[in-house]
């Protein structure tokens, strides 16, 4: 099932023994396209500090009404870890403390989506899952960004500009993002559609955009999407075939 990380934001994150704060933004990596953090404001609990939750630790996300994030953590552990400087990116430094902090796996050293591993182990035991030899490491500048930073970038295709960036829906089990939503034509008029990551070419941090190979009109007559009912099978099959043939 697909969630919206934009949907996200505001809910309650749990923690074993109580409640550590809400989500504020996400977290994700525009190489691996894949939700890497949410970011937990933990309010007067913490005196507004910030922490980074890996998707390491989430046990579930229950919807309506309980709009809660629950994560496999203590209020102690959270207390502990290392805390994010909200005037900068975080630097591959910076997860490489966090990581050593909790016992993770790097997710950047090894062949899959999160290291030696498909998808983020809740509970995970060092040494269970060691890294594979084969593959080479996801190393070098991080490229974690966040939804509040991307939301709103216009989409330039391939003859111009159609759109802007809304959301970014990912998979519940590997946090892999499968769709950008796009808001096509401007504010008040125009549809939304959903753009594959497959088809962005890149994305320009300085000018604040995003290049998809496609042509204008192939973007905006896609398939609508309305965010306010669930995406079906029949759907994103229809939508595959649409992408398919151009």
């Amino acid at each position: 099932m697909l969630k919206s990380a934009k949907n996200l934001r505001g809910w309650r994150l749990g923690a074993r023994d109580g409640e550590i704060g809400r989500v504020k933004d996400v977290y994700f990596d525009d190489e691996g396209w894949t939700v890497r953090y949410l970011v937990a404001d933990t309010g007067g609990w913490l005196a507004g500090r910030e922490v980074l939750i890996s998707p390491h630790a989430v046990r579930g996300i229950e919807e309506e009404p309980a709009r809660l994030v629950s994560v496999d953590l203590t209020k102690e552990q959270v207390k502990g870890s290392p805390p994010i400087d909200k005037d900068k990116p975080v630097s591959r430094q910076f997860e490489q403390e966090y990581c050593k902090y909790y016992e993770w796996p790097l997710y950047w050293e090894g062949p899959d989506l999160w290291g030696a591993m498909p998808a983020p182990v809740v509970g995970y035991v060092p040494g269970v899952a060691e890294p594979a030899e084969k593959g080479q490491p996801r190393s070098g500048d991080p490229h974690l960004r966040s939804l509040k930073e991307i939301s709103g970038y216009p989409i330039h295709a391939r003859d111009g500009e159609i759109g802007h960036t809304t959301d970014l829906l990912f998979e519940a089990e590997g946090w892999a993002i499968r769709y950008l939503v796009v808001h096509t034509g401007h504010l008040w008029s125009g549809k939304s559609v959903l753009l594959s990551p497959a088809w962005v070419t890149s994305v320009s941090w300085e000018e604040s955009r995003i290049h998809a190979n496609l042509e204008r009109s192939t973007i905006e007559h896609a398939p609508a999407f309305d965010d306010s009912t669930p995406l079906t099978e029949e759907y994103e099959a229809k939508l595959a075939d649409y992408y398919k043939i151009r």
